[in-house]
């Protein structure tokens, strides 16, 4: 997995941490690409935002694979993650219901 200059994983919560595997391996699998994560807690986002509550995190993908790796990393990380599929990258984020 590779990070965007300036992107810091480190204050990640064990919840997301553990999704990191799943969606490299999902990057893998179906772009043969490392994933890029783009944001974690900095950078700009909605003042409610997990982001800033280290349970979040943005990867960029690569516009052929968009729809076929959303619904792959929606379908592994299921009922306690929310996968939202943004214009320039996918946000995930813990949030259990």
């Amino acid at each position: 997995m590779l990070l965007k200059f300036g992107v810091d994983i480190s204050r990640l919560k064990p919840e997301i941490r553990r999704s990191l595997k799943t969606v490299e391996s999902i990057f893998w699998t179906l772009s043969e690409r490392e994933a890029i994560i783009t944001s974690t807690f900095e950078g700009s986002h909605k003042v409610a935002s997990l982001h800033y509550a280290n349970q979040a995190i943005d990867v960029r993908i690569p516009e052929t694979k968009r729809q076929e790796i959303f619904q792959a990393i929606t379908n592994a990380l299921r009922k306690d993650f929310d996968v939202i599929n943004e214009v320039d990258h996918i946000h995930i984020e813990y949030d259990p219901k």
